[in-house]
């Protein structure tokens, strides 16, 4: 199909179908695509126990996802704009269902890197939820997309709140190797629903007054001299360092501290279910006072609330309330700063320069699961890596305070929309 068949079919469905439907199906993916990825602390002990690995070389697979992940969301988003997001989707989900299959057979440190670290961190890079946003972005009406960022950032928190327990079960049933096989297994039924979300390819005939549209080295050049955009790209780093480090060894610290498994699998279920709250709160929020303040009081409080859960004893209690509060904090930055970059750019290029700010993101990620693999074999605790995450949510709840939240001023353009 040729990419001019492939737009006229994206803008047909998309006329035919309502927004409200383009929506729920987005966070339908979001709900199958973020679930395995958010359980992943799950199968740590038991992939340690059945190789005899230390920690280090479980995390630096998760590192190494996490990297390659980062490093192949711009060119994701780029193709998403370039020749619609059905595809990418598509390619995405079948490369992150294939990476989980075979992760139950990876039995040496390069075979398991390779398929849980690289192949699925590829695929997560095209079927993740960040393309999904970029399509609303393009699908839904403006005086919806911030809402819809926040239901489809709360419906992965969904998803997040459902695989946790269902994989603890699973694991603790039928074994780990059976449980990524069925994950990979469910994200090849993805596919089909990639098509309720295509967004059309970009259209690059020259417009009205002989305007040519902006290329896309254009638009990264006019993005990376922006400063409030590089204060976001910056401010983002700590979100991908924290999340990453909780999502891979809470489950171990919790352990190590003395309490159940079954108290870490609830606790992170809790992330889950409390985030379906917060990131609505934060969509909310956005569309209604300046969206820098949303993030700022977000990093802030997740460095107060951790400073609280270590000073505090290890107990059941703790355990659940910091899950709970860590959840509301969890993915609410994602609406503002999505929000953040439609309202500089507008939506044409949105797709890559979302994926750069996510790369920010994911580098945060992996340098976070560099460190807490190699700190608790060096050190024995976690403790440094606690400490670390107040640090950066201080710094980022700074680093975005000076934002500008305006539309980039271009002399043949109209103003971005918000």
């Amino acid at each position: 199909m040729s990419v001019q068949e492939t737009a006229t079919k994206a803008k047909t469905l998309a006329k035919r179908l309502p927004p409200e439907i383009i929506i729920m199906v987005g966070c339908l993916i979001g709900v199958l695509t973020f679930g395995p990825r958010s359980a992943v602390g799950i199968f740590q002990l038991p992939v340690l126990q059945e190789w005899g690995w230390g920690s280090d070389i479980f995390s630096f697979a998760m590192a190494a996802q996490y990297l390659v992940w980062g490093a192949g969301q711009p060119f994701a988003g780029a193709l998403a704009d370039r020749y619609g997001s059905a595809r990418v989707l598509t390619g995405g989900c079948l490369l992150y269902g294939t990476g989980l299959i075979l992760m139950a057979w990876s039995s040496t440190p390069a075979t398991f890197t390779l398929t849980a670290g690289v192949l699925m961190g590829l695929g997560l890079s095209g079927c993740s939820f960040n393309l999904v946003i970029g399509a609303l972005m393009k699908l839904v009406p403006e005086n919806m997309r911030t809402l819809a960022f926040g239901l489809g950032t709360a419906a992965g928190s969904f998803g997040q709140f459902l695989f946790a327990p269902v994989s603890g079960g699973m694991v603790t049933s039928f074994g780990w190797q059976f449980t990524t096989i069925a994950f990979g297994i469910l994200m090849f039924c993805v596919v089909p629903l990639s098509q309720f979300v295509a967004s059309a390819p970009l259209d690059n005939s020259v417009g009205a007054g002989g305007v040519k549209p902006q290329s896309f080295r254009e638009a990264l050049k006019e993005a990376f001299n922006h400063r409030s955009y590089n204060l976001l790209v910056i401010g983002f780093f700590t979100c991908g360092f924290q999340l990453a480090f909780i999502t891979v060894h809470f489950q171990k610290y919790i352990v190590e501290a003395g309490i159940a498994p079954e108290v870490g699998y609830w606790a992170y279920a809790l992330v889950g279910i409390f985030n379906i709250l917060g990131s609505i709160a934060s969509g909310y929020y956005s569309g209604r006072v300046p969206k820098r303040y949303v993030l700022s009081f977000i990093y802030f409080s997740r460095a107060l609330v951790t400073v609280a859960f270590i000073m505090m004893p290890p107990t059941v209690l703790s355990t659940f309330l910091f899950g709970a509060l860590s959840g509301f904090l969890w993915l609410s930055t994602v609406p503002p700063t999505s929000a953040l970059i439609g309202v500089m750019f507008g939506t044409r290029y949105f797709s890559m320069l979302y994926g750069f700010a996510f790369f920010s993101h994911q580098v945060g990620g992996f340098i976070a699961l560099m460190l807490s693999g190699w700190l608790r074999e060096a050190t024995g605790s976690y403790m440094a890596m606690w400490l670390l995450s107040i640090g950066f949510g201080i710094f980022s709840g700074l680093v975005n305070l000076p934002i500008i939240e305006k539309p980039v001023p271009r002399k043949d353009e109209a103003p971005a929309a918000a």
